[in-house]
């Protein structure tokens, strides 16, 4: 073969290679790995620095940062429209009924002053909650997923359409796979998402009508001593203080007791109930019973697929100044 053929055989396989590692790098979301390396290279760093200074001082951030990811990325887009403020117009998302228990929005607004410290108009809200999100899984014991950025914040809140995307808590299992399916989560995926159970708490609203009247006879009844002893009312007072821990055993550790708890009849929700006993989804429940890594595995992919659902990218959306409130455009 003459030399000039081989130099353009070994180019054309260059390029070919060089196409393919950049397609196993960026996705089809348009979201890559690292996106700030140039803009703002100190941005994840100084992310995870307030994550873990933040769960120092207030433990309960992790679980906020945590579960931001599902309200905020399941309602049709991951841009950060769950951060607005409502408007004379707008109900915002935070402040509906399915939202009951988010809190600590205010913190994301300190991770956001840091890095707008260092790099002004430069790291997206969105990529903010899904990095805090990230490293709030780390400070709770749980698995590095290594997350791609490069969103851009929306600018209307969606508390209109949530209930089409969010499965709520009493939904059927088949509800519940249905909405992630539809995000391309798999049924393993679903199981481990909700392993998120495994830390935080339940408000008593969420759970007292397994209880009054009548005590649900699935439950085991070791632990409903222990829920009437903290859910003490019929009708709770949604403002006051009132929650079981989710996971009695190792509350602030995200890991696979919440499995074991579920089968032996602990699990607070219907949903947990559910997801224990339906034919679809018991295998994987035992199998991340047994297994801690078979969870973490599925538990990071299912993240990452949540995470690139519908982002806006490119030209699309904006860079906010505030997380609260979108920009002021004259």
């Amino acid at each position: 073969m003459a030399p000039k053929a081989l130099i353009f055989f070994a180019l054309f396989f260059s390029l070919i290679s060089a196409i393919a590692s950049l397609a196993e790098t960026e996705s089809d979301s348009g979201l890559v790995l690292n996106f700030y390396k140039d803009s703002c290279p100190q941005a994840e760093d100084i992310i995870k620095e307030q994550v873990m200074l933040l769960y120092k001082r207030h433990k309960n951030t992790a679980f906020s940062w945590l579960r931001n990811i599902f309200h905020d990325c399941g309602v049709e887009s991951c841009d950060a429209s769950l951060l607005l403020d409502s408007t004379r117009r707008t109900l915002s998302e935070k402040e509906t009924d399915r939202s009951f228990g988010l809190r600590n929005f205010r913190y994301l607004e300190t991770i956001k002053e840091a890095v707008e410290r260092e790099c002004p108009g430069v790291v997206s809200c969105a990529d903010i909650l899904v990095l805090s999100g990230r490293d709030g899984i780390v400070a709770l014991g749980g698995p590095y997923i290594p997350l791609k950025t490069g969103r851009r914040d929306g600018r209307k809140s969606r508390a209109d359409i949530l209930e089409q995307y969010l499965p709520d808590h009493n939904e059927s299992m088949s509800v519940v796979l249905e909405r992630f399916n539809n995000i391309g989560i798999d049924t393993p995926g679903v199981v481990a998402l909700l392993g998120s159970h495994s830390v935080g708490r339940t408000h008593c609203v969420k759970l007292v009508h397994r209880l009054y009247p009548e005590v649900d006879p699935v439950l085991d009844p070791g632990h409903v001593e222990h829920m009437l002893h903290k859910c003490p009312d019929a009708i709770p007072d949604p403002k006051a203080v009132q929650y079981v821990r989710n996971d009695r055993g190792t509350p602030m550790k995200l890991d696979n007791n919440y499995y074991r708890n579920i089968l032996d009849n602990k699990g607070l929700l219907i949903v947990d109930h559910q997801l224990a006993n339906d034919k679809r989804t018991k295998p994987y429940v035992k199998k991340m019973a047994k297994s801690q890594d078979y969870f973490f595995k599925h538990f990071g992919r299912a993240i990452s697929i949540l995470t690139e659902n519908n982002p806006l990218t490119g030209t699309k959306g904006e860079i906010r100044k505030q997380c609260n409130v979108a920009n002021k455009h004259h």
